[in-house]
């Protein structure tokens, strides 16, 4: 009788170091969430709350920065909205007890990106979410029969505007291989099909 039960306890004990690891490996499965940083053209919401005048929809300059009232000039290129309300809140803090400052995106249109050469729709595309290589030469109608797959460049620019070209072969991607390369574009990304 007690092997029985010593029996049961060894295999109770099995079953939860079993599921114990199952957990680890899901919670090291779970996608890093990548928070908005603003950019040049969007349109921000910003509210004071119970301040009347201090409610205004901005238009973020294309040297990055906004202007608000009793806060002057702030960069606001490449900040998250939070990261921007502390900043208002800090500076207001001056004028108003504890304000309450809240910012939403009214439109993104500053986060660009643009799809050149043998595609079926080149352009700009304004994407209002994180676009990979594939969803951008998607968004662009896909690929003409002429057109080089295995030659794709994405061209982007540094902070201090120096360019850089990051290859991009689409056959690998395609099977399954070098996923890696299939990157999230950035705001002014161009992607470059010969």
């Amino acid at each position: 009788m007690r092997l029985n039960y010593w029996f049961r306890f060894v295999v109770l004990a099995m079953a939860l170091t079993s599921m114990q690891n199952i957990f680890a490996q899901e919670q090291q499965a779970l996608p890093t969430v990548k928070v908005y940083q603003v950019q040049p053209g969007d349109i921000l919401a910003i509210n004071v709350w119970k301040e009347e005048g201090l409610q205004q929809e901005v238009l973020v300059r294309p040297d990055g920065g906004i202007s608000f009232p009793l806060v002057g000039d702030l960069q606001a290129q490449g900040k998250s909205l939070h990261a921007i309300e502390l900043q208002i809140s800090e500076k207001l803090n001056q004028y108003i007890a504890d304000p309450v400052v809240t910012i939403s995106a009214k439109q993104l249109l500053g986060n660009k990106i643009f799809v050149i050469g043998k595609v079926n729709k080149p352009g700009e595309y304004v994407v209002n979410r994180y676009v990979d290589i594939m969803q951008a030469l998607s968004m662009a109608g896909g690929m003409t029969p002429f057109s080089a797959v295995n030659d794709i460049k994405i061209l982007r620019r540094d902070k201090l505007g120096k360019q850089q070209a990051i290859e991009f072969r689409y056959g690998d991607v395609e099977d399954g291989d070098d996923l890696e390369q299939n990157i999230i574009l950035k705001s002014g990304d161009v992607v470059v099909v010969p």
